[in-house]
């Protein structure tokens, strides 16, 4: 079982303080802490956990600078065995649909009998690159999984519908999943660990290596452009409703009424 993850080093932004720089269309990231994607690496889990049952490979792809080679090797710590990584100033500014066809690419050159992504990325959020990867080597995905089992060459997955229901799906392989946090407990990542794969290759591609042109990735071959960056307007703060239950009730309700949340 040779399984492709694709991962993506991105910015804890949960307790910082968030701040727009000069050109408008990105944050400061002097000073933020980087790590792995969450949903990355539920992926890259998943993915070691069927090496361990099964055998095979597990490689991580990631597309970005050299600083990427940090969260490719806590992959290499957790288990996996080969780590790839994509840059090129060509590939700045791509949008989903770009960053896939890059991607594509390098795992055509791959023996694989899946692919993983996670579900989304924290700091965009866009949920694209896992299906329109699919879509472009040609090979069924199921998004939002949060449960799996290979049967010979065939992946039954359950995937995650809103209202708490769940879809069974089967399909064959190859195929391209999205994994979502909670399909397993991603191990911890010891600095001893991290120091054992300190050494070990971690091989590089630009775009003079796969079959694309500079004009069909960056900006040049996005559909998407981000044009500008900016904080949610700071609303009114919160109202605290003091009294007996009965009178905070009414309080609640005069409150909707007022404000058209009541018909």
């Amino acid at each position: 079982m040779n399984i492709i993850v694709c991962i993506k080093r991105v910015p804890e932004t949960t307790d910082a303080d968030v701040i727009v720089d000069k050109s408008g269309k990105d944050i400061e990231k002097s000073g933020l802490v980087f790590d792995l994607n969450e949903w990355d690496s539920y992926a890259i889990e998943e993915a070691i956990l069927l090496k361990e049952k099964m055998g095979g490979t597990v490689t991580v792809i990631s597309m970005g600078g050299e600083e990427s080679n940090e969260s490719l090797r806590k992959c290499l710590a957790m288990g996996a065995d080969d780590a790839l990584r994509l840059t090129d100033p060509a590939f700045g500014g791509s949008d989903g649909f770009a960053t896939a066809k890059v991607l594509a690419e390098a795992i055509r050159k791959i023996p694989h009998d899946l692919v993983f992504t996670g579900v989304q990325a924290e700091d965009d959020g866009y949920g694209q690159v896992g299906v329109a990867l699919a879509e472009i080597l040609g090979i069924p995905h199921v998004s939002l999984v949060n449960r799996l089992e290979v049967q010979d060459k065939k992946v039954k997955v359950h995937r995650e519908l809103e209202g708490g229901l769940e879809e069974v799906v089967e399909v064959d392989l190859p195929a391209l999943l999205t994994i979502q946090t909670g399909i397993n407990e991603p191990r911890y990542v010891s600095i001893m660990g991290i120091r054992k794969v300190a050494k070990k290759e971690i091989k590089t591609l630009g775009i003079s290596d796969i079959n694309l042109k500079v004009e069909e990735v960056g900006l040049s071959g996005s559909d998407i452009r981000l044009e500008k960056v900016f904080l949610p307007p700071v609303g009114e703060g919160a109202v605290m409703l003091d009294g007996k239950p009965e009178e905070v009730a009414l309080k609640v309700f005069d409150i909707l009424k007022d404000k058209g949340g009541l018909v």
